[in-house]
């Protein structure tokens, strides 16, 4: 069983203590396991920002390409799933 301490004084988690516990790790692993994802989709959807400006036509390919970017956080709800996610490739990579 896990330990705590309060005041200096050590001892086991109730059952409760223990499923909050956990509860709040996977939580916290979830959030920054999703920051990361997004951080890094931004960046990429930044180094195409160039080719919506209104001088430049998109191809299909590159729509699609941004669009799946933007989805790729739908139905993320665990770290599993964030960890497992398939990144589109960039048309002409």
């Amino acid at each position: 069983m896990p330990k705590i301490a309060i005041n200096g004084v050590v001892r086991d988690m109730t059952t409760e203590e223990t499923s909050a516990y956990e509860l709040d790790q996977q939580t916290h692993g979830f959030e920054m396991a999703i920051n990361t994802l997004r951080s890094t989709r931004n960046s990429l959807l930044a180094k195409t920002d160039w080719t919506a400006l209104a001088d430049n036509t998109m191809s299909d390919a590159m729509k699609t390409y941004r669009q799946d970017l933007r989805d790729l956080t739908t139905g993320l709800d665990t770290v599993e799933k964030v960890n497992s996610v398939t990144w589109p490739t960039k048309p002409g990579a």
